[in-house]
């Protein structure tokens, strides 16, 4: 599929065309752009390290379900290969009124796959549906981060969901009202939360809505089948509108929680792309399978949540406590002689990858090892807190597990503190956290779009995803602040300074995406660094 990149970006005050030019239907022999000979399997099967809760767009709240859920559903807007913004249900958009009204025209041959027509009311019904207490969507606070007109006051219960500010103007036209000039705002509409949803089969089939046979949906993918903690697949939706020229017909995800058996079935043919890769096994898989293992940046961030609540640790109170164990880390060691994939070491929350963000100067970021170890302990010492134990959770991985291993090590060495390890299954490690019930806890944070408020407003005080519950008044200020300045590139510097400062997290490494992929798998998004890739977009070549 071809379609034209958003020229101006989502800056620009006028309207900008997202449509572009598409190839006719493709020939079952070549591809229609590349001229690249296709092979007879068009099936694309793919590993997960955890079964995703949900398929639900305004329950989802992980990783692993946003990939399943952008092929079954559709936004306004959606990514090319580098990240761009290119057309999804809405062929062009309008901003006006310094960038608080957002105006997006819908394609008339959006479809369900039910071969209903897809409206700007099945947006508004799903938006509301997110923003509503009683969905009790974990990605609620998103609604408030957009800065849609009444978002925060529906979510707190003091407005009702039907004063969101967004309307149908008619069936495709739908108009987005904003508190504050957002710029970036279209980009956000490429995640989940802001998918369209269909309301008679979610009001028909209530909680099973999302099951084989059930659902209905208006992405280029159906699902026909799922077995939880085993697989679940996908086939192409020939109620699509782009459907004649989507070259993958079959999508299968298979859960393998443990990372060597999941490259024993790469190897084995199984599997047409394996991610992650078993900790530090990335230069000799590149070596082995030069064609096939990749690394490219990845818009994520590895750090151990604190738990700041009053069910925390008393030790953990004492910012020097806290300092002490995130200095006394060799993130080095963790890069270089454990990942082996690219990764880079963080003492920051913002990905360095990240649009626009300039990497302010960390101040233990600068010393070496041995001056970090010397102060981590004399902040110990200062403390007075002895035979000090924490629990340090994190969802079951090897690799995770590895991690914790050197990390505990590290502090027992340096600082004499125990450290107590367990590991969960992936939703019951997310009630853990949720909860509250936790010291310390292996966190990563993926950006929802490209630009740095997506890492820091997580660290604000209301924000639904801060299950750390870290709260400082001066960063949920300047957060607030950075909606409506033009360039808030020298807030997010001051509030970077304030969480090192405060030591708000424990910031670890900055991801690589290490990843294996099959050969003959060609349209893959290498230069997209948020990791958001379309089955739509891919295709198989001849041996």
């Amino acid at each position: 599929m071809r379609a034209s990149k958003l020229r101006a970006m989502f800056m620009a005050m006028a309207a900008v065309t997202l449509a572009g030019s598409f190839s006719p239907a493709w020939s079952a022999d070549v591809h229609p752009v590349t001229g690249e000979a296709l092979s007879d399997d068009q099936t694309f099967t793919y590993r997960l390290l955890d079964q995703f809760p949900t398929l639900d767009p305004q329950l989802n709240q992980d990783v692993s379900g946003f990939h399943v859920i952008r092929d079954l559903f559709e936004g306004l807007l959606s990514q090319d290969t580098e990240g761009n913004l290119v057309p999804g249900v809405a062929t062009h958009f309008a901003a006006s009124d310094n960038n608080t009204t957002y105006t997006f025209i819908l394609r008339k041959d959006a479809r369900w796959s039910n071969g209903d027509p897809v409206t700007a009311h099945d947006f508004v019904y799903a938006w509301r549906r997110a923003v509503d207490p009683v969905t009790a969507s974990p990605y609620g606070w998103y609604l408030e981060l957009t800065q849609i007109v009444n978002a925060a006051d529906i979510l707190a219960g003091d407005r009702e969901p039907a004063e969101l500010g967004v309307r149908a103007v008619d069936d495709h036209t739908l108009e987005v009202r904003l508190f504050a000039p957002l710029p970036y705002f279209p980009a956000m509409t490429t995640y989940a939360t802001l998918f369209p949803t269909h309301r008679v089969t979610v009001e028909t089939h209530g909680a099973k809505w999302t099951a084989p046979g059930n659902m209905v949906s208006n992405g280029a993918y159906v699902l026909t089948d799922l077995v939880l903690n085993e697989y679940h697949r996908r086939v192409k939706n020939p109620a699509y509108w782009d459907s004649d020229n989507v070259i993958i017909e079959e999508v299968t995800g298979l859960v393998i929680n443990d990372d060597n058996q999941a490259l024993t079935r790469y190897r084995a043919g199984e599997l047409d792309h394996l991610q992650p890769l078993p900790a530090g096994q990335f230069p000799a898989l590149r070596e082995e399978m030069p064609d096939e293992a990749t690394s490219v940046p990845r818009l994520c961030s590895y750090y151990y949540a604190i738990n700041h609540s009053e069910s925390g640790h008393p030790a953990l109170k004492d910012v020097r406590v806290r300092r002490a164990l995130s200095m006394a880390i060799d993130r080095d060691v963790i890069v270089e002689r454990l990942l082996k994939g690219g990764q880079w070491p963080a003492y920051n929350f913002t990905h360095l990858k990240t649009a626009g963000f300039v990497m302010p100067e960390i101040a233990y970021a600068t010393l070496s090892q041995a001056e970090r170890d010397d102060e981590a302990r004399g902040l110990m010492e200062a403390s007075a807190i002895e035979d000090l134990t924490l629990r340090l959770i994190y969802n079951t991985s090897e690799s995770h597990k590895q991690i914790a291993t050197v990390i505990s090590q590290m502090w027992k060495q340096k600082l004499g503190v125990t450290t107590e390890l367990a590991n969960f299954e992936w939703k019951t490690y997310l009630n853990i956290m949720d909860n509250q019930e936790f010291d310390l806890a292996r966190s990563g944070w993926c950006g929802d779009y490209n630009e740095a408020s997506t890492f820091l407003d997580l660290l604000t005080t209301t924000h639904g995803a801060n299950r750390g519950k870290y709260s400082n008044l001066e960063v949920d200020e300047l957060m607030s602040a950075s909606k409506t300045v033009g360039d808030p590139g020298a807030i997010y510097a001051e509030v970077e300074q304030i969480l090192a400062e405060d030591m708000a997290i424990i910031p670890i490494y900055h991801y690589a995406n290490t990843f294996l992929l099959s050969s003959d798998m060609r349209g893959w998004p290498y230069d997209n660094v948020e990791n958001n890739w379309y089955s739509k977009n891919l295709y198989r070549v001849a041996d």
